[in-house]
């Protein structure tokens, strides 16, 4: 008798935007999130939003530093308690949690040594060389005045512009290429779509992939 296959319920948290999908469901759902998103919020839209689909395994792609399936620190474009919440109690089933970029790059991933750039509200890093998951805080690293993050992020561009904003994106780009010298460069993110010219080596990715990436994590073997 073949054994029934586990269904999977994908949560990808975001500064302006939290999104789930479950394993069968033809529809992402889009729910809004913002600075005071706290981790008792997500738990009672999720479940309220997702009562009607099944599923047995849970993806969380959280936007800060993952370590051993644990959230290490309070995140920057959230609440607070998401360093300390219970999640497993919370849904009462099993939970894998990655970073959000990480859970990106893994969707977008087909073997060769990738980086992944995530400009959405912050700046989300990552890379998969065989089949290891490698999380990069990159964003926080220094950039001219301040951080890399500051000037690539939703803030920026809304202050800024798009044009001064693209700019800072292509240098990022140069830059994080010289450093980590990948084959291939993901960039994703809801503002890469705005993009009017992508690098060379680079191409853009989908909203898709982060939830092909929280589907993988559990049916793919992947180091991390």
């Amino acid at each position: 008798m073949e054994k029934k296959k586990k269904k999977i319920l994908v949560i990808d948290i975001g500064g302006s935007n939290l999104k789930i999908l479950a394993t069968g469901v033809a529809e992402r759902i889009k729910i809004p999130s913002g600075a005071d998103f706290k981790p008792e919020e997500m738990v009672e839209l999720v479940k309220e939003n997702a009562s009607q689909w099944e599923y047995d395994l849970i993806t969380i792609g959280f936007p800060g530093v993952v370590r051993e399936n644990k959230i290490v620190s309070e995140p920057v474009n959230l609440g607070e308690g998401w360093n300390t919440f219970d999640y497993q109690a919370a849904f009462n089933c099993p939970i894998k949690i990655i970073n959000d970029a990480a859970m990106q790059a893994l969707g977008g991933y087909d073997g060769k040594k990738l980086l992944f750039l995530g400009f959405g509200t912050g700046l989300g890093t990552a890379m998969v060389i065989h089949n290891t998951i490698l999380p990069i805080e990159g964003g926080h690293l220094p950039y001219k005045k301040k951080t890399f993050e500051e000037y690539v992020g939703k803030e920026y561009l809304t202050k800024s512009g798009s044009k001064r904003w693209e700019k800072h994106v292509l240098k990022t780009v140069e830059y994080f290429r010289a450093a980590f010298q990948p084959d291939d460069i993901l960039l994703g993110g809801g503002n890469s779509k705005l993009l009017t010219t992508v690098p060379e080596g680079c191409r853009l990715g989908t909203n898709e992939n982060a939830f092909k990436g929280g589907f993988r994590f559990w049916e793919e073997d992947f180091n991390i």
